[in-house]
């Protein structure tokens, strides 16, 4: 069974980047030392892997990953750190 994991990496500015890959150690290794100068973690490094979670179906993990880019730094944060009990309320609009 091939494994696909979505990553979260902390880039040298603060911001958050989300991917999915099949190769985790590869995919890592490649925004550690710039492989692609167009990427979003190419002029942001050094980064660190953060976050990571497996799935046995890379069709979940596209789903999970795009769903994860939408969230804001603070519920990303949340995700982070295992504060799941969090998540809900910073799916929510504040309104004043």
């Amino acid at each position: 069974m091939k494994l696909s994991y979505v990553y979260i990496l902390k880039c040298s500015d603060g911001t958050y980047y989300t991917g999915v890959t099949s190769d985790l150690e590869k995919r890592i290794e490649e925004h550690i030392v710039g492989k692609r100068s167009t990427s979003y973690t190419f002029s942001r490094r050094p980064v660190e892997l953060v976050f990571y979670a497996k799935f046995t179906q890379i069709e979940l993990a596209i789903q999970k990953e795009k769903q994860i880019k939408k969230w804001s730094k603070a519920k990303k944060e949340a995700l982070i750190n295992g504060q799941y009990d969090a998540l809900p309320n910073l799916a929510k609009k504040k309104f004043q």
